[in-house]
């Protein structure tokens, strides 16, 4: 670094990749299925819910014809309704993503996500590249760092 001239520190996002392994395939997998029977579990508790909400709705009426009972009733299933769909979203997403991870090819590279950096930026610096940095991991080991650290 030049004292010379003006610099600047600036955060950079690092794409983190990781090499695939059998040990990060199982890992993986576990991780999704855990989360799988997780959204299971709130899907049993929705419904669970849903029944014992509509039977005090029941019993406050006389009439379970009535139709302010029949209403109150009605909205209520909608609304269990619409909380099941929105976590059978979650878990065709996470049922998706264990099967992309089955098939997943042993020592590929595949982006894991990000993580945030510092770097001096200075005049005549190459911003690009700077902001272009890479760590490759393999079985949680720092394997490589590609780009301008």
């Amino acid at each position: 670094m030049d004292l010379t001239k003006p610099s600047l520190m600036v955060k950079r996002p690092v794409t983190v990749k990781v090499i695939v392994t059998q040990q990060w395939k199982d890992q993986a997998q576990q991780q999704l299925q855990a989360q799988i029977n997780q959204l299971d579990g709130q899907l049993q508790q929705i419904e669970l819910q849903g029944q014992r909400m509509i039977a005090e709705v029941q019993k406050q009426g006389a009439n379970p014809e009535e139709p302010a009972i029949a209403a109150q009733i009605s909205t209520l299933q909608q609304q269990l309704g619409q909380r099941k769909n929105e976590v059978l979203e979650r878990k065709n997403r996470t049922l998706q993503q264990l099967q992309q991870v089955q098939l997943l090819e042993l020592e590929k590279e595949v982006a894991q996500g990000a993580i945030d950096s510092y770097c001096q930026i200075e005049q005549g610096d190459n911003l690009a590249k700077k902001m272009q940095v890479e760590i490759l991991v393999r079985d949680g080991i720092v394997e490589e760092i590609r780009g301008e650290v």
